[in-house]
């Protein structure tokens, strides 16, 4: 059984760091900067997308110590318990990283603001890079780069740059960083405790197993979950909210969980979207390419599954893929567990049917049923852009002929939701762009978009009905072009 542990630990580059109190709603940007001097990590858009704050958070994986990049801005500090925190300054104590050396050499920085970040973002590819089978072209480095903004150089002398250094070996003080985060994290690992502290203001406890975050929930009603804190973590620094107790998801072991059975994939609601990535894309390759595109190689070493589907964004990218793939929900709570279609979920604005005390355990996809699924998003950017319209589209024929249809849209409703008066039209038509017609009026009756900075509702339901036609053309093997054709913008590479 595990047992409270009251004081907060980390290992800051080689430091093992202890605080019997602290504030549960201080980032860990704050933290390195005001706490602890180690101002090389910037502050600059403060919610997650320009990179400029990005660190290396080490945890244990399998055994092995794995390097992420994340954006210390908006991760509370409480969430980096019993891991290791690696900024620039380490990289480059008691010499620069060849990273470091080889942006200077390639002129990759002017103004130089964003520069600690984009030397994070390659140390951590130049990490797992040693552990993982990496082909180090040019779409693994655009990927690795997506979530660092500079308004400076342009990109190519970064890439020159991190090109030479990525070919040179991880320097001894770096593997000596890593060896003593290995035996460190496997001691605490070893303990059998969780962080419970009664910090400045609130309580921040982040359980181990499901059992001790039942007991807290019962106790604190009131707490504010995190996982990821990728959304959480902008209320905090955007709109200044305080909670009164925070409990944080991300360590209980059974919420972490992947499981594969010959029905379904189950993905419990802690798993990042990182770890997700290949298991999803294995069952729908489409899904590599759209998870891809959720924010940044940061945000998708932080943010969860089960918070995506819990946050109930109507423009949330994920949700319409898994209700087109007939995804299910299995909830716990006070009254045990029940499990229902992710759809019936999402029942209005901001409104989910999550009861009192209730969490999403666990996402189940069925291993079934997927030949003809694609899905594509709509945004003014590919990278790091919220959605104007994503649709997800996934029928079932017999000789040509459609069956039966799940269809689902983010971006045109306040919810995401199934178009089921485009499915009933479907069914029973040729699989071609004979179907267009009819399925694209029925549209017209399923949603009445909105007009807002992102679409006017003339462009979204203009885009709905141009990728029902790009998804009947497709699965009649008629495909346009690429939305976003190699040439142009690279399919990038699938490494988590």
């Amino acid at each position: 059984m595990a047992t409270a542990r009251p004081a907060f630990r980390c290992l800051l580059g080689d430091q093992e760091i202890a605080l019997d109190a602290f504030d549960g709603q201080q980032t860990l940007l704050d933290f390195l900067r005001l706490n602890r001097g180690l101002t090389g990590t910037k502050e600059g858009c403060a919610e997650g997308d320009c990179g400029a704050c990005t660190v290396l958070l080490g945890r244990s994986e399998n055994n092995q110590l794995r390097y992420q990049p994340v954006n210390a801005c908006i991760i509370p500090l409480g969430t980096v318990d019993s891991t290791q925190v690696l900024t620039v300054e380490h990289l480059a104590d008691p010499q620069p990283h060849p990273v470091q050396i080889e942006m200077a050499k390639a002129h990759g920085s002017q103004c130089g603001f964003c520069t600690p970040g984009i030397v994070m973002s390659l140390a951590a590819l130049h990490y797992a890079c040693d552990t993982d089978n990496f082909s180090l072209d040019r779409e693994t480095l655009n990927d690795a780069l997506a979530g660092n903004l500079c308004r400076c150089t342009g990109y190519g002398p970064i890439i020159t740059a991190a090109q030479q250094a990525l070919a040179q070996p991880i320097p001894d003080h770096c593997r000596s960083l890593q060896a003593l985060g290995i035996e460190t994290l496997g001691k605490w690992a070893n303990d059998d405790t969780y962080l419970q502290t009664k910090g400045v203001a609130n309580i921040f406890a982040a359980p181990t197993r499901l059992a001790g975050l039942t007991e807290l929930m019962r106790a604190l009603p009131q707490a504010q979950l995190i996982a990821g804190a990728t959304d959480v973590g902008l209320w905090i620094t955007k709109q200044h909210q305080r909670f009164d107790h925070i409990i944080y998801l991300g360590q209980v072991a059974e919420l972490k969980r992947i499981h594969r059975t010959d029905q379904e994939v189950q993905i419990g609601a802690a798993v990042t979207l990182a770890q997700s990535l290949e298991v999803l894309e294995d069952l729908a390759p489409d899904l590599g390419t759209l998870l891809h595109r959720f924010g940044s190689r940061q945000v998708r070493a932080q943010a969860t599954l089960g918070g995506n589907i819990a946050n109930g964004s109507p423009i949330g990218d994920l949700a319409p893929a898994l209700i087109a793939l007939g995804a299910t929900l299995h909830l716990l709570g006070p009254n045990g567990e029940r499990t229902m279609a992710l759809e019936d979920f999402f029942i209005d604005y901001g409104n989910q049917d999550l009861a009192t005390g209730e969490i999403i355990r666990m996402i189940g996809v069925p291993t079934q049923g997927h030949e003809y699924f694609h899905c594509w998003k709509v945004s003014k950017r590919f990278d790091q852009d919220i959605s104007a319209v994503c649709g997800a589209f996934n029928l079932q024929l017999d000789n040509g002929t459609i069956t039966s249809a799940r269809i689902a849209f983010g971006g045109m409703a306040g919810t995401v939701q199934r178009a089921r008066q485009c499915e009933n039209a479907l069914v029973g038509k040729s699989a071609d762009c004979s179907a267009l017609d009819p399925g694209a009026k029925a549209l017209q009756q399923d949603f009445a978009p909105i007009t807002d900075a992102r679409a006017s509702a003339d462009y979204r339901m203009h885009t709905a009905r141009g990728l029902l036609e790009r998804y009947l053309r497709t699965i009649s093997g008629k495909a346009p072009d690429l939305l976003y054709p190699a040439s142009a913008t690279p399919v990038l590479s699938a490494h988590g």
